[in-house]
């Protein structure tokens, strides 16, 4: 029988970090899920609800409240992993400030104060770095292992801000460098691109026109919420790529969920395969 698979997602109370969480779950594996959110907020989700159901759909949901600005308490995480585990196979770097970006939005670079930029790069992309610096040497005990960086289209078109779209243009960077260095050691690393997701902060900013539920984004314009992926969908493509028999291939790329989803023959909750993107033009 084989070993039962060990994953860690970082920022998993809510969003697209607990629907990567909980398809992992649902796929059997032991996943440690960190963030912040130990208790109710005004934002639905906590690490401990997302342990729970990760338990309830099959895998065993472990939660971990973790700062991850703070270098010392994410070491504390793999270090509990190592002892726990002593082994590492999936680590989906998804942690970010999601909220702080909101009042940015359409922001110009001399309108932003400059702490944006260290919101946005700190919990970021220094801490997929981070993550991926701890959880690394984990994988190599057992020569195989997937990282996972939760990236975006605007890593290669504007969007949002300047800081958004540097921090997602260093993560995709990042990413194929750390292919290059982790060649032939059996690990391998991707940047996955959502599309549009229904996420608990997308609903609480829906908005309605007749039949029509969606999303304005100031500067991007209006986009129907009828045709947005799940956060599970995203989890989805997580699972499909680490049971990939041409992950080495696909190490160091950057993927659209919806892309994968025709590539690697999975779908969404619903049976679909959701296209809906923010920038569509990419």
């Amino acid at each position: 029988m084989a070993e039962q698979r060990v994953a860690i997602v970082t920022g998993a109370s809510r969003g697209i970090g607990k629907g990567i969480a909980l398809e992992l779950g649902a796929s059997g594996a032991i996943v440690y899920v960190t963030g912040r959110s130990v208790d109710a907020g005004p934002i639905p989700g906590t690490v401990g609800e997302t342990a729970a159901q990760i338990t309830e759909l099959g895998g065993q949901g472990i939660a971990v409240a973790c700062d991850h600005h703070d270098d010392a308490q994410v070491r504390a995480v793999f270090d509990r992993i190592e002892a726990e585990q002593g082994r590492l196979d999936v680590l989906v770097n998804n942690v970010y400030s999601a909220p702080d970006l909101v009042p940015w939005l359409n922001k110009k670079f001399w309108e932003l104060p400059i702490d944006a930029w260290d919101q946005v790069i700190d919990i970021g992309t220094r801490s997929h770095y981070v993550a991926s610096v701890f959880g690394t040497p984990l994988m190599f005990r057992n020569g195989s292992g997937l990282i996972v960086n939760v990236s975006s289209s605007g890593a290669v078109t504007y969007a949002h801000n300047v800081v958004y779209g540097v921090g997602k243009a260093a993560v995709d960077k990042m990413t194929a460098d750390m292919a290059v260095e982790l060649a032939g050691t059996g690990v391998n690393v991707v940047s996955l691109w959502p599309g549009l997701v229904r996420t608990e902060m997308l609903e609480m900013g829906a908005q309605t026109d007749g039949d029509q539920s969606y999303i304005e984004l100031p500067g991007e314009g209006r986009f129907d919420l009828s045709g947005a992926e799940t956060p599970r969908f995203l989890g989805r493509a997580v699972v499909a790529l680490a049971d990939a028999p041409d992950i080495a291939e696909r190490s160091g790329g950057a993927f659209t969920s919806a892309d994968l989803a025709r590539q690697l023959s999975f779908t969404d909750v619903d049976g679909r395969i959701p296209e809906v993107l923010l920038r569509p033009e990419v």
